[in-house]
């Protein structure tokens, strides 16, 4: 396991996880604001052929809030990522772990918005 997320493998198809994710953020009150195909990029930009490999970016506006109104910079920490690849014919599905990512800030203000953010982010990753 590392530290800075949670990962989980599963025998469901990429496509399949992919389509599902923002209506599970969505019951945790996220919205996918950003999708980033990474296979896709490196073959557009570099002409390599790369892996399916999506980040999606997941934000709780309420949550969000509160982070903002405790450090105006947290913004440069947000939104809060998940990954979908394909790894030896599974699918992975990550999220990052925002209390560790505040670790960083040294604001304990984030502190329970940090972790309520990662209670959610790890039911949406336990529900898939």
């Amino acid at each position: 396991m590392i530290s800075y997320g949670f990962t989980k493998e599963v025998d469901a198809p990429f496509e399949q996880i992919l389509e599902r994710l923002p209506k599970l953020l969505e019951k945790e009150g996220f919205g996918a604001v950003s999708t980033i195909d990474i296979g896709q990029k490196m073959r557009d930009k570099l002409g390599v052929d790369f892996r399916k490999y999506v980040i999606v970016g997941a934000c709780s506006p309420k949550n969000a809030y509160r982070a903002l109104t405790a450090e105006e910079n947290i913004g440069l920490m947000l939104p809060c990522n998940m990954i979908v690849y394909e790894k030896d014919g599974k699918t992975v599905v990550g999220s990052i772990r925002p209390t560790e990512m505040m670790k960083a800030i040294g604001n304990d203000a984030l502190t329970s918005v940090a972790a309520e953010v990662e209670a959610s982010l790890k039911r949406v990753l336990d529900s898939i």
